[in-house]
């Protein structure tokens, strides 16, 4: 057997002592939770509810609602609103999961009281250059998601009888938003494979793909029209930049989740690689939150590692910016044309 198959075999046997022994569990996903951050925090949140585990999904501060039809979304429980309760969840625990993350900041001030909890720590995550606070890693940075990573877990421990209608819907919500629904280079084979399983528990994928995308409020029709009438292209290296800027957010009644996914509309303009948005933080001044977007070989994440502070993966990343609009995309256009090589 490859030292890599023992190493699994043995991460995998870890993780099912450490879920047997466990009395209280809490799952916790990155701050700003997405499809895929809330798709494996509910789906193993189910899970465990079926083997008679008891669990706590603490999240740092609230999901969009795009996502509040999720099976088991209202056990979420929010650091931001509820500090005494997530702390106290904590407390009493014997084992976290961290899932789709694989750095504590990513999860603000609930950073400080994971760190003094005296329970064991498994990271489930997809992300590059994972930190060593985990007692336990499963760090895959070749899979779509950390659906499909978590699939492959429950797989591996013997619980994929015990995958139901639920579970299943909360898998294929994870893999299909953080694939671009199956449009990037991360999707395989097994990827199909996977969704082929999820979809003979009888989830209704239809459902899920209206209720995350073809469900929109009137605030988020707005800030996707204003995020367009902004589109820059830019010819010579097949790049596209839209913003959304703070005065215009607030005109519009913005709510988060509004702007999830207009980046990937930048696109599809044809013979376009690379697409970025800036938008404007609504509550903090003079911070610009930064996604990016490309097709084919373009290194999203290190370029937004290099100039924006930021990081994810070849075809989907994120940054950020100190400052306003106007200052972020100087900054982007200074620096876009020394990857011209890569773009053309």
């Amino acid at each position: 057997m490859l030292i890599f198959e023992i190493m699994k075999f043995e991460k995998i046997k870890k993780l099912k002592e450490l879920i047997n022994d466990s009395k209280s569990i809490v799952i916790i996903p990155h701050t700003s939770p997405d499809g895929d951050a809330i798709g494996s925090c509910l789906a193993l949140f189910n899970m465990l509810n079926t083997i008679n585990k008891t669990s706590q999904i603490i999240s740092p501060n609230k999901a969009p609602d795009f996502l509040n039809w999720t099976p088991g979304f209202d056990n979420i429980i929010y650091f931001d609103s509820d500090e005494k309760k997530c702390k106290e969840s904590l407390l009493k625990s014997d084992l976290v999961f961290t899932l789709d993350f694989n750095d504590l900041n990513r999860i603000g001030e609930l950073n400080e009281f994971v760190e003094k909890s005296n329970s064991k720590i498994v990271m489930i995550d997809h992300h590059q250059n994972p930190k060593d606070y985990a007692d336990l890693v499963f760090s895959e940075p070749k899979t779509g998601s950390t659906c499909e990573l978590l699939y492959e877990i429950f797989e591996s421990i013997g619980l994929e009888n015990k995958l139901n209608k639920d579970i299943s819907s909360c898998l294929y919500l994870g893999i299909m938003t953080d694939t671009g629904s199956f449009q990037f280079s991360s999707v395989t084979a097994r990827t199909h494979e996977i969704i082929s399983n999820l979809l003979s528990k009888k989830i209704d994928h239809n459902k899920i793909y209206n209720k995350v995308y073809n469900d929109s409020s009137e605030s988020r029709l707005k800030v996707l029209g204003s995020a367009l009438n902004s589109l820059t292209h830019i010819k010579e290296l097949n790049t596209v930049f839209m913003s959304l800027k703070r005065e215009e957010l607030e005109r519009f009644h913005y709510k988060k989740g509004d702007s999830e996914g207009i980046v990937n509309y930048g696109l599809s303009l044809k013979g376009v690689v690379f697409c970025a948005i800036f938008i404007e933080d609504t509550i903090n001044d003079n911070n610009v939150k930064i996604s990016f977007r490309s097709i084919g070989e373009f290194p999203c994440n290190l370029y937004a590692e290099k100039n924006f502070s930021g990081g994810g993966h070849i075809n989907a990343s994120g940054g950020r910016f100190d400052g306003n609009c106007e200052k972020a995309i100087e900054e982007f256009l200074k620096t876009i044309p020394k990857y011209k090589d890569k773009l053309i």
